[in-house]
């Protein structure tokens, strides 16, 4: 019988974790820093935080992004955090859902403080507290049935297709720079503080079609391998899945992709806010198809037996230190563009900072591969570890 003193399932060695949630993690932190680092230039005006009036080759950068990684990076993630509950539910089965409940709400908690202080010192834009509320509230709907599942996250898909203020997190106007780069102790304790509760607020929002769609597919463990009966039926599922949220992903894109490549101006409100909620929900199938594709790529890796190789286990490294490394990418972020320290803000051009966030990527790879051929945990993984299970 299970009781309330009984010892929840810890966390698994990074040697019985699954390559594809991993691999995903990784490579898609790439994504997320070439996501969050344009919106730290500055310029006459904002096209989803793209300086307008650029050369060619940033105008291209600038289509690039806002086709293959804006509104598409966060999705995935948030499915992947959905995904990763769902592990954490599993190994909990010997408790009662009130005990696996308060675990998921010490998990929470943790993300919304870590969050919280990383909003206020380093980055505004952070998403970890945005994840812990949507956690404290999800944590309900770990039990859910799949279809309560489903046509919840549907619901909320379908009002991301809704036009209206607020639509692609604002991106497509200009960012609060004195928010993002202040210039005073003020400003950031301040504003920054308030910014951050205002995107917190919003998680459950914003991210709740993902993480039940992550929780959906966690159970079915759809990013995991399957038996060797279900091999090529799961990769073809997968296949299907990938390329139509992809195609998805870059068909939706295209009305404000292709504004970026035209360097034209930025059009009005109203034909504005259609234009960004096609590229709100067709970002979210997209993060789903980056997933899938992504699991395919893990599937296949492990049957030719490079899974092994250096580059994956380094990228793999990377996907199970997501957290220090997404923080550390704002320790960069705030050296580079704070007005006191580099203030690059007004000059590095949208490709300069593509190459800068490119950059920082690869310098977390390296140190993330680092701490796998040391045995090291990320610190900001140990942390949440001890938050979760004591």
């Amino acid at each position: 019988m299970t009781t309330e003193a009984s010892a929840p399932a810890g966390p698994l060695a990074p040697t019985a974790r699954a390559l594809g949630p991993d691999l995903a993690r990784g490579a898609m932190l790439l994504a997320i820093a070439l996501a969050n680092s344009h919106y730290f230039l500055e310029g006459p005006s904002y096209l989803g935080g793209y300086p307008l009036g650029e050369g060619p080759l940033d105008r291209a950068v600038a289509w690039a992004t806002t086709t293959f990684v804006d509104g598409r990076a966060f999705p995935m993630f948030g499915l992947l955090f959905g995904y990763g509950v769902a592990q954490i539910a599993r190994r909990q089965a010997e408790r009662s859902p009130k005990q696996v409940r308060r675990l998921l709400w010490r998990r929470a908690l943790f993300l919304v403080a870590v969050g919280f202080v990383h909003a206020t010192l380093l980055f505004v834009g952070d998403i970890l507290a945005a994840y812990g509320v949507l956690l404290l509230v999800g944590a309900w709907a770990v039990r859910w049935k799949d279809g309560w599942l489903l046509g919840v996250a549907t619901l909320f898909l379908l009002l991301t297709a809704l036009p209206g203020e607020g639509t692609l997190a604002d991106a497509t106007v200009g960012p609060d720079l004195a928010t993002m780069l202040p210039t005073d102790l003020g400003t950031m304790v301040v504003e920054r503080a308030a910014a951050s509760a205002f995107i917190a607020s919003l998680g459950p929002i914003g991210f709740a079609c993902p993480f039940l769609v992550g929780l959906w597919a966690g159970r079915r463990r759809l990013l995991e391998p399957p038996s060797a009966e279900a091999r090529s039926r799961r990769v073809r599922g997968l296949l299907i899945a990938g390329l139509v949220g992809l195609a998805a992903a870059v068909g939706g894109a295209q009305p404000l992709a292709l504004l970026q490549l035209g360097g034209r101006a930025v059009p009005d409100d109203e034909t504005l806010s259609v234009l960004a909620a096609l590229h709100d929900v067709s970002g979210v199938l997209g993060g789903f198809g980056y997933a899938a594709l992504i699991a395919v790529l893990a599937l296949r890796l492990e049957e030719s037996g490079r899974a092994r190789g250096r580059v994956v286990l380094a990228l793999q490294a990377v996907g199970q230190r997501s957290m220090t490394c997404y923080l550390a990418q704002s320790v960069v972020w705030t050296l580079a563009f704070t007005p006191a320290l580099l203030g690059l803000s007004d000059v590095l051009s949208i490709s300069g900072c593509a190459l800068l966030a490119t950059g920082t990527w690869l310098l977390t790879v390296a140190l993330a591969d680092w701490m796998r051929r040391t045995g090291r945990r990320g610190p900001f993984e140990v942390l949440v570890r001890r938050a979760t299970y004591g």
